[in-house]
């Protein structure tokens, strides 16, 4: 599979297809746990039975009735068991993949050097969240499904009627469900990434400690990490609160749903309905049917109460995608520079109003091209959409007459040098590396001399970039891009901020860089955009 580029990342999975994918090595184990959940039908029943045949069987004698409390007991010792396995079940399969996840992010951690704040928090935080969704929300998604008819069906063997009503009044239980766990989930995310933050920011003040106290920041910083806690104690507040109502929705319409059972009954043994039935309950049977009602909805109602795991899951799930989970399907376009069209290309972010819209163009092999215009116009979005990075909402992209669709990835073809390229605490040549892992040194040192950087690959860079100046700093992106064996490269602004004599030497270097590749460049200067073959403003 091809490396992503430096700087960007291949399409990632969405949340619940990342979490299906985590969970399915162990997908027998979390059948089992839900196979387990789904079999507290069965003493559900035995508990109604136990109780219909006690209550008939009082009308007889008191002994009676024995048989009937000992199947009624029975049943609730069952119960008890079958809910500690679930328990046990539930709780292996989520340490079972909560290990294999921080497993990952350690690797990626400490393995790759990938080290942030966001990281850590996923570490702790994200982590802990999967213990939930395995555990208890996967199994009762089962039972829910299928718990509920099978009760059904019991119930349909003492009055078809009833059961009837008990199908129809799942419907708004249902809806209920959805439309709460519709407003969780966007709480949900928003509650994490506040968490992140205020993560992020006290790990930096700490990291940054000693400067803050010589430049007397303290107090500044000290308003900033209480503004962040603020934050996320009122979104910790406002995903309780819909949690909280929720539960009551779903209360409410069991207990309506439970009380037409109970009207329905009580009229059918009184004679008094209103309207012909099919059917003429006695006292057993009604009982029966009484008791069985509110168990209906008990699977629905846990899962209910277990879809806030569910959700702070999929909230935590883009922050625990490692690299190797977010591999998109590559697609070869082979190593000469290739023609690349857009064809009514639109770049909409979430619900919000195109960045881009009905955007074509066609670029030859080879040909550079300066895409200009204000800031906010899509120069990046343009550049993002075939990293992977940005989403087309609408046409199409070709790449040597393939269309790029969905899921498919030529990052592997791609160099790329952002406005701000990542560096690593190590050497400078190490830090050229990254874009080809297996460059000798003598590569090394002619992507450096291509770039315009200094030939002492040795010398040593901090992780906030200490040691290289702003423009070295873009030339590094360059001379990354000049490793990387790619027969398309994308530029964002490359000579943005310098003074015309280091633009003028980077546009040497760009020149030298973008021979045989078909070259897309983000650009506000006149000086790049009179370089290149064809200018496009957008």
């Amino acid at each position: 599979m091809t490396a992503a580029p430096l700087d960007a990342a291949s399409p990632a999975p969405s949340p619940a297809q990342w979490l299906k994918a985590v969970g399915r090595p162990w997908r027998r184990l979390s059948l089992v746990a839900g196979l387990i959940t789904v079999a507290d039908v069965l003493p559900a029943i035995g508990f109604a039975v136990g109780l219909t045949l006690a209550l008939t069987g009082l009308e007889r004698s008191p002994g009676a009735a024995v048989p009937g409390l000992l199947l009624a007991v029975g049943s609730l010792i069952l119960r008890g068991l079958i809910g500690q396995l679930s328990v046990v079940v539930g709780s292996r399969l989520g340490r079972a993949i909560k290990a294999d996840v921080r497993g990952r992010l350690l690797a990626d951690l400490f393995g790759r050097g990938r080290r942030s704040d966001d990281r850590m928090t996923a570490l702790v935080e994200g982590v802990e969240a999967l213990d939930g969704y395995f555990g208890r929300f996967v199994p009762l998604r089962l039972a829910a499904g299928l718990s509920p008819l099978l009760l059904i069906a019991a119930a349909a063997i003492a009055s078809s009627v009833a059961a009837g009503v008990l199908i129809f009044t799942l419907i708004p239980f249902i809806l209920g469900m959805a439309l709460a766990g519709t407003a969780a989930a966007s709480e949900n995310r928003r509650q994490f990434q506040a968490l992140e933050r205020l993560s992020g920011l006290f790990l930096d003040r700490i990291r940054a400690l000693p400067a803050l106290l010589a430049f007397e920041a303290v107090d500044r910083s000290t308003i900033e990490i209480a503004a962040a806690s603020d934050d996320l104690e009122r979104r910790t507040a406002r995903v309780m609160r819909i949690a909280f109502l929720s539960s009551g929705v779903l209360e409410f319409f069991s207990a309506l749903s439970v009380a037409l059972i109970a009207v329905y009954c009580g009229f059918n043994l009184l004679r008094l309905l209103p309207f012909p039935v099919p059917e003429t309950l006695d006292l057993g049977r009604a009982f029966f049917v009484l008791a069985l009602a509110p168990e209906v909805y008990a699977p629905l109602r846990r899962l209910a109460a277990a879809y806030h795991d569910r959700q702070a899951a999929e909230a935590a799930a883009p922050s625990l995608i490692t690299p190797d989970a977010a591999q998109a399907a590559p697609l070869d376009i082979g190593h000469t520079a290739p023609a690349i069209r857009f064809i009514d290309v639109a770049i909409a972010w979430s619900d919000g109003p195109p960045v881009i819209d009905h955007f074509d163009l066609e670029i030859r092999p080879g040909q550079i091209v300066a895409l200009t215009g204000a800031s906010g116009a899509g120069k990046s979005s343009l550049l993002h959409l075939l990293l992977g990075l940005s989403p087309l909402t609408h046409g199409a992209v070709e790449v040597d007459g393939v269309d790029l669709t969905p899921g498919q990835d030529i990052s592997g073809r791609i160099a790329w040098a952002s406005q701000h390229p990542v560096v690593i605490p190590s050497t400078l040549g190490d830090n050229i590396a990254l874009a080809d892992r297996t460059a000798c040194p003598g590569r090394l040192a002619l992507a450096a001399k291509a770039a315009g950087l200094t030939p002492d690959l040795s010398r040593r860079i901090d992780e906030r970039g200490g040691g290289l100046s702003g423009g070295e700093r873009r030339r590094l992106g360059l001379a990354r891009a000049f490793l990387k064996r790619a027969p398309i490269l994308l530029l964002d602004e490359p000579t943005a901020n310098l003074d015309p004599a280091a633009e003028n030497e980077m546009l040497d270097a760009i020149r030298h860089i973008a021979r045989g590749r078909t070259t897309l460049i983000a650009t506000h200067s006149p000086a790049v955009a009179a370089m290149a073959d064809r200018v496009v403003k957008l």
